[in-house]
């Protein structure tokens, strides 16, 4: 799937000014507290990493997929994408300038999601960010087919605040938010409004 998922989304960001807007935002932030190493966590086939790069950001991708990491490496083959699990990121204690989720906590099960933002949290230097994406609602879709393959795939839609307050329990504060209408892209709408969430790593900050 990971070939086709990455020729189907190529254009995707590129018509989505309010979600460019949000990554060059976040950049921003990052770049003016002194940049740093970035990672983007759950990162596909590496079209945002790339755009994070091109935004100025020393940035690596982490994904749990082989396949979509082979995507990765073969559109960005000057960036590092490494395979691991958000659960359990391989990266030390308060190093991270920033951190991006970008549509990959929605595949993440309501149990698991404070182990997540915990593990965040432990990553992010204080003063640090991340910037979350995600679809916005109560429920959780299950595709068993998609294109003509057989899948086993979950959504899971939230409310912002509900994410804010979990992400707040990790001790990561919530900075700025964006909702923003379903649209189109490529004939087909979305089906629910979309979410962003910046948020700081504040213990510790001188």
């Amino acid at each position: 799937m990971a070939a086709e998922y990455t020729t189907r989304n190529r254009g995707e960001l590129a018509a989505r000014p309010v979600d460019r807007a949000m990554l060059a935002a976040f950049a921003e932030t990052v770049l003016t507290g002194g940049g740093g190493p970035v990672l983007e966590v759950g990162c596909g086939p590496g079209r945002i990493t790339g755009h994070l790069r091109d935004l100025g950001l020393a940035v690596t991708g982490l994904d749990l997929s082989p396949g979509m990491l082979a995507q990765a490496r073969l559109a960005h083959p000057d960036l590092t994408f490494v395979e691991a699990s958000m659960l359990d990121l391989p990266v030390a204690d308060g190093v991270l300038a920033g951190l991006v989720a970008w549509y990959s906590v929605i595949h993440v099960p309501d149990e698991w999601l404070p182990r997540v933002f915990a593990e965040f949290h432990r990553v992010l230097a204080p003063g640090g960010h991340a910037l979350l994406a995600f679809q916005v609602g109560d429920e959780t879709v299950r595709y068993t087919e998609a294109w003509g393959h057989p899948v086993a795939l979950a959504f899971r839609r939230r409310r912002p605040d509900h994410v804010a307050a979990l992400l707040g329990a990790a001790g990561l504060s919530e900075q700025a938010r964006m909702c923003r209408a379903p649209q189109e892209f490529d004939g087909a709408m979305e089906r629910t409004p979309q979410a962003n969430l910046l948020v700081r790593r504040d213990d510790d900050r001188a």
